[in-house]
């Protein structure tokens, strides 16, 4: 097992290998990312954690086939038990996807994939519609950037609204 074995054991333990090995487009690092409530850069695990203990949704904003190699449940209730609220892509790896949504987060993809460019480090991100939340609806995305300007655009909602054996997805308010 290598230096992976330190991770087994129970969630919170596990969720300390949560994207610690993606890219981070701001500062081209693996396992760094800002933390906005700190202002410094930190781990992905430590700075999710942060968020949660302070009350502050988040989320995840990624490229094309996410979650590839990642069918395991642990990638799934990860984000979950961190705090995290959604994840937003391109696209999803088919079991991934599937995972998430048992797990109650909330996958959706970008309906015009061309939309992804227009993301930016530091943006506050509101998800607008889901009061009104059911299949095949889209919802809206709102980027507010740091320099205070806006951007809009649709996200697809699969088809994610199931309750199957005890499983739902819950209606989050991303803060």
């Amino acid at each position: 097992a290598g230096p992976w074995l330190k991770f087994r054991g129970h969630l919170n333990n596990i969720s300390n290998n949560f994207l610690i090995t993606a890219t981070n487009s701001e500062n081209g690092e693996m396992n760094s990312i800002k933390n906005e409530t700190s202002g410094g850069f930190g781990p992905v695990p430590g700075t999710a954690r942060d968020y949660k203990a302070a009350g502050i949704g988040w989320l995840v904003v990624g490229d094309e086939n996410y979650g590839e190699g990642s069918s395991r449940e642990h990638a799934a209730l990860e984000p979950r038990h961190l705090g995290g609220k959604a994840i937003i892509v391109r696209s999803f790896a088919r079991i991934h996807e599937t995972n998430l949504k048992k797990q109650g987060m909330l996958p959706l993809t970008f309906a015009d994939p061309a939309d992804y460019d227009k993301v930016q480090p530091g943006d506050k991100v509101s998800i607008l519609g889901l009061t009104n939340f059911a299949p095949g609806v889209p919802l809206t995305c709102k980027l507010t950037h740091t320099d205070g300007s806006t951007d809009e655009f649709s996200l697809n909602t699969l088809s994610m609204i199931t309750r199957s054996a005890g499983s739902r997805l819950e209606v989050h308010s991303i803060k």
